[in-house]
């Protein structure tokens, strides 16, 4: 009895342990009852704390619903590292020991560095959404996930900020780590591609190590400093206490710009009510926030934040992302049970050989699942709290958008929205995403701003700072045209035309602009023009004023003002007065022009002459008499003193359409003989910059001058011509001596030289179009209001008043100083011979067939006598006879008949 009880023993025995094996195989196929999924933070920040919430929310959701992970429970294990880099590591080696297939975390990008390459090795994917460092790659980092907008977009949305109230400087105040410093590279970056740039970098110890003092020694430099638009990129703690300092510096007041970044917005999402001096230290600044779409879920979860937070800290949208990315990890890992994997962790060869140290190494083990799961990851397409979550391509988040926030004295108001898809707009961006982007200036909108003090207006963004510097303005120290710019002998004072322009816009200045002239150039020659405007790009000057040609390798390096003076290089060579001479009345026209002319005369007399030959008898009589007929009466029309009557209506035709013509040209001709009698007539071989180029005859040009380059680079002209003159004395010399065919150089120049020289002249066209400005170092803000100052004096008369002061000259350079007056040619009237000679042709033609018509229509008589003999001769003979007959006119015989009546009586 007893063997058969225990045999029954021994078999329920066996069914037990081969049930509990079938139990074990399955759940060890189906994978462990908790999937373990840890998180790294410092859960004292605002951040931590939210995250710590929602995570909590989010793990319970996930738990709430068997269908999610199959009944399996998701573990979302808490590390708070404290600030502390090396915690954040330890914990990181702990969730790893204990088979976490996925970390969210760390809270900092400094760690993220870190920890990247150990989860690279144990293929442990980490999510973040707040370690948004733009430097971390995923080519190098390739199991980090930031599940947040990365700082990258954030940096453009700032940079198109600056470009957008058209600031063209910025002072950046960051904390000295991985993620501000990467942070404010990418703004340099995208400040440059709009023409913006940072003229200085505060840096701050990271975050939360800034004392005060570390924090008031970089303002007050700030504060000496000439931008006052300031972008702060660090994180709460920090952060705060920069505003509290600025506040005291009298930094949150008129004229300050502050952007800061995300942080700020956490704090005034999470922190309500804020403290009375912490508002009051922000009030004006302008901030992002990460933009999540409104919707049900969302509106939902924040109805539960309270129970869930019990009132301890309000949401801010990390919040929403750190729940996202629980379910992100969650949907992962559904999608890799489906798939039909299994979560299990395999030895690393490399950390086995390792036992024999004091560190327990050997219980890391590579996740086997993890490549998987980090695929499901980046191919996670859901919608969440945070609206669409996706991936591109780059593994950034799809549609990446801020809100634009402005503090002012209640809290704070939205003032528009920033997107990578459509920029800076009032309208939230997820309605534009049907839209084509649309980037233009044009299509960039924000609601109006309170700026710091109070102020609705935009801020000009720079000021001249208080700081007792006077600004170093280069003038060239020149030793010819001292009428522009010049050194008073043993003096430091500086005067001339140039620098009474400046003065005079210097006092229109919005605000004061101390500065001190610093001469340029030994004094014995004029200085290099080039390297002057290179030291201010150099930073060795402030500025340069003087007469500075505005050329295009200059504005490469330095910005210019409004031209204040119009110049161009001109070509200046010796003339010789033309004498008047016994012939001078024919200077008027070409020898062309006479003989057409002449030819016209008696081609039109003629033709007036076959037109009256038949019925007036004033053209008519022996051959003798009509040549002498047709010359005189060709040539008194000149003069509109022709005896000979026309009576024949294409005669009177032809003889007006020849009469206007006349008219012209002897209008023309008096106004043309009146110039050369009157005016001073010069020659000279040198017509213009044509003449030099194809010349081989040495040129002449101004040392330290544009023209020089030009000359050599642009028209090609060898430097072996170019002749180096340093004052008008030596331009004279030169000329005289024919040591130069010509000399070019600048207009004001040029018409400086020619006011007391009259036997030079300028010769030909200007060219090359220039014109005169001060220079600044690029982007420089005074170089704008300068130009707006000087249009002042432009248009109130006072820059022509300096200009009659300084360079006005009774003068050579107002006679005539051209060629000799060009002489009327055929190409000035032929049209007006065209139309007279088509008159004549038009004429003889009708002529022609009237006559023909005529001669048809004989008597028989006059027939049967030309038939007796039909010889050609005899027929012509007969034509010409009846061409020259005498016709009687109508009005002729008319007057015969009067006259006889009165003398029968």
């Amino acid at each position: 009895m007893s063997l058969l009880m225990t045999m029954t023993n021994l078999v329920l025995l066996l069914s037990i342990f081969t049930l509990f094996v079938q139990v074990f195989s399955e759940e060890a196929a189906l994978g462990p009852n908790v999937v373990n999924v840890g998180a790294i933070f410092s859960f004292d920040t605002i951040n931590g704390k939210v995250a710590k919430v929602a995570m909590k929310a989010a793990e319970d959701d996930i738990n709430s619903d068997p269908g999610i992970l199959g009944g399996r429970k998701l573990s979302v294990a808490l590390h708070d590292s404290n600030y502390s880099s090396f915690l954040s590591f330890i914990g990181a080696l702990q969730f790893m020991e204990t088979d976490t297939v996925a970390i969210i975390g760390p809270q900092s990008s400094v760690m993220a560095h870190v920890l990247s390459h150990l989860a690279n090795e144990l293929h442990v994917p980490l999510l973040s959404f707040t370690a948004l460092d733009p430097g971390l790659s995923p080519l190098q980092y390739p199991f980090f996930v930031q599940t947040a907008p990365n700082d990258k977009f954030q940096m453009i949305a700032i940079a198109e900020m600056v470009s957008y109230f058209g600031w063209a400087e910025v002072i950046v105040v960051f904390s000295d780590d991985d993620q501000n410093r990467n942070g404010i590279i990418m703004l340099d970056d995208k400040l440059a591609e709009r023409r913006c740039r940072i003229s200085y970098k505060a840096t701050l110890p990271p975050d939360p190590m800034a004392k005060r003092s570390d924090v008031l020694k970089e303002l007050a430099k700030i504060q000496m400093m000439e931008s006052r638009v300031i972008v702060l990129n660090t994180f709460s703690k920090t952060g705060l206490l920069v505003f509290e300092v600025a506040k005291s510096l009298g930094m949150m007041e008129k004229g300050y710009v502050w952007i800061a970044s995300t942080w700020l917005s956490t704090v005034l999402d999470s922190t309500s009510p804020l403290k009375p001096e912490t508002a009051n230290s922000i009030r004006g600044v302008l901030t992002l926030r990460p933009h999540t779409p409104d919707s049900k879920r969302k509106r939902d979860f924040i109805s539960r934040w309270n129970q869930l937070s019990n009132g301890s800290i309000g949401l801010n949208p990390y919040g929403l992302f750190a729940y996202d990315t629980v379910w992100m990890i969650a949907r992962a890992v559904k999608l890799l049970f489906d798939q039909g994997s299994t979560i299990s962790f395999s030895n690393d060869e490399r950390l086995i050989s390792l036992t024999g140290m004091d560190l327990n190494l050997s219980a890391l083990s590579i996740f086997d699942g993890g490549k998987q799961l980090l695929k499901n990851v980046i191919e996670t397409k859901m919608t969440g709290l945070t609206g669409p979550v996706q991936f591109n391509q780059d593994r950034f988040l799809i549609n990446p958008s801020y809100d634009i926030i402005n503090t002012v004295e209640t809290g704070y108001r939205q003032v528009g929205y920033w997107s990578n898809h459509s920029g800076l707009s009032i309208v939230p961006p997820e309605t534009l995403y049907g839209k084509k982007p649309n980037r233009s200036s044009s299509n960039q909108h924000l609601d109006s701003v309170v700026w710091p003090g109070g102020e609705t207006i935009k801020p000009r963004g720079w000021v001249f700072p208080n700081n007792g510097r006077e600004l170093r303005i280069v003038v060239p120290n020149r030793v010819s045209y001292r009428d522009f710019v010049s050194v008073v002998n043993g003096t430091n004072k500086v005067q001339g035309y140039c620098i009474d322009v400046f003065l005079a816009a210097i006092k229109l200045m919005p605000y004061a602009v101390p500065y001190r002239f610093i001469p340029f150039g030994n004094g014995h020659e004029n200085p290099s023009y080039y390297e002057l405007v290179s030291k201010i790009a150099a930073g060795v000057f402030d500025g340069a004023v003087g007469d500075i040609a505005i050329v295009t390798d200059r504005t490469r390096i330095v910005d210019f003002t409004q031209p204040y003076i119009e110049s161009g290089l001109v070509v200046v060579a010796p003339v010789k007065k033309i004498s008047s001479n016994p012939w001078s009345f024919s200077r008027p026209f070409t020898p062309l022009m006479w003989a057409v002319t002449a030819v016209f005369f008696l081609i039109v007399g003629s033709v007036v002459w076959v037109l009256e030959h038949r019925i007036n008898d004033e053209f008519r009589g022996s051959p003798r008499q009509q040549f002498v007929t047709i010359l005189t009466f060709s040539f008194s029309t000149m003069f509109f003193s022709h005896r000979e009557n026309t009576v024949s209506t294409l005669g009177r035709l032809v003889l007006i359409i020849w009469l206007f013509v006349v008219l012209i040209i002897n209008s023309s001709y008096t106004a043309s003989l009146t110039s050369i009698l009157t005016v001073q007539q010069l020659s000279s071989p040198i017509k213009g910059i044509d003449t030099l180029i194809s010349s081989s005859e040495p040129i002449g040009f101004q040392i330290g001058s544009f023209a020089e380059r030009y000359l050599a680079e642009e028209l090609g002209i060898p430097k072996s011509r170019l002749v180096q003159l340093g004052s008008p004395e030596d331009y004279a010399h030169a000329l005289e001596k024919r040591q130069v065919a010509a000399i070019v150089d600048e207009r004001p120049y040029v018409d400086l030289f020619l006011s007391d020289r009259c036997e030079f002249s300028i010769r030909g066209q200007e060219f090359s179009k220039r014109a005169w400005g001060f220079a600044f170092p690029r982007d420089s803000p005074l170089a704008i209001d300068m130009s707006t100052a000087i249009l002042a004096l432009s248009e109130n008369g006072e820059l022509q008043k300096i200009h009659d002061k300084w360079l006005s000259r009774s003068a050579c350079s107002s006679e005539k100083s051209e060629d000799e007056a060009e002489q009327l040619d055929l190409q000035s009237f032929w049209g007006l011979f065209l139309i007279c000679g088509i008159a004549c042709i038009l004429a003889l033609l009708v002529y022609s067939l009237l006559m023909f018509r005529q001669y048809s229509r004989r008597s028989p008589e006059e027939l049967d006598s030309t038939n007796r003999n039909n010889s050609f001769s005899a027929r012509l003979r007969t034509c010409l006879s009846f061409i020259d007959g005498k016709v009687e006119n109508s009005k002729s015989s008319s007057k015969r008949k009067r006259d006889s009546m009165h003398s029968d009586v």
